[in-house]
């Protein structure tokens, strides 16, 4: 859709867009493309034009500042970023468990290092379930197909199912506690998510290497902001697909 706004301003202030592009220092097929496609130009290049036309950025590009907007409070929501996951303080995870006072969810394939690294885990989350902490916790399907692919591609073969199991005998003493569901998907885990009220700490994965050598985001919860959000959606998407363990039978 045209920019017609920027087309009646550069008209009515005498500019041509040779003219505007030459002033700006910028390609006239470029001008052509602010107009014709509605392409939003730098905003040092924004500023040029509005003096020279005698128009607001505001009123030329209206949507420039909300986008702006938006990737600057994304930025914001980013505390910290970590090389990979072993990188992560081993405190981090325990504190942000005893802090949580609303939910903490996880997603992953098996996350079998934090109960194996922090001996107080299954007491704190025993603890916070029993406080009305709600605790949901997503595992990969052992049985399943994305399970087996990401032992494939990582090289251990069946041991990513095995430390699936291995992680639920350490959540069996949680099986009865009031507020603690535990569920199996068959997805495709892009990342693993660790969330604790309104922190997050994103797991991201790389082709063929184990988690623990990829970056993970520490992510705090803004309003308007889009990460924590869009990352909650996704967590909340592969909740629907998957199949409860318990409460169950399993």
């Amino acid at each position: 859709m045209p920019n017609e706004r920027l087309r009646d301003a550069i008209h009515r202030s005498g500019n041509t867009p040779e003219g505007v592009a030459k002033a700006v220092g910028v390609d006239p097929k470029t001008v052509e493309r602010w107009i014709t496609q509605s392409r939003i130009p730098y905003r040092k290049h924004r500023s040029k034009i509005a003096v020279l036309v005698g128009v607001t950025e505001t009123r030329l590009w209206p949507d420039a500042e909300v986008g702006e907007r938006a990737v600057a409070l994304s930025r914001s929501e980013i505390a910290h970023v970590y090389p990979r996951r072993a990188a992560v303080p081993p405190d981090s995870w325990q504190r942000l468990l005893d802090q949580a006072k609303q939910q903490v969810g996880i997603l992953a394939y098996a996350a079998l290092f934090i109960p194996e690294q922090n001996p107080r885990w299954i007491t704190t989350l025993r603890e916070k379930a029993e406080q009305g902490v709600k605790i949901e916790i997503l595992l990969g399907d052992p049985d399943g197909t994305q399970v087996a692919e990401r032992g494939a591609d990582e090289g251990i073969g069946n041991a990513m199912g095995s430390k699936v199991k291995n992680v639920l005998a350490y959540y069996q003493e949680l099986k009865d506690v009031e507020n603690i569901a535990i569920y199996f998907h068959d997805t495709t885990l892009y990342n693993s998510i660790y969330r604790f009220d309104d922190e997050m700490l994103v797991n991201t994965h790389l082709f063929g290497t184990p988690a623990a050598y990829a970056p993970v985001f520490h992510i705090h919860r803004m309003a308007g902001g889009e990460l924590f959000e869009g990352y909650t959606s996704s967590f909340n998407r592969v909740q629907a697909r998957s199949k409860v363990v318990w409460p169950g039978d399993w």
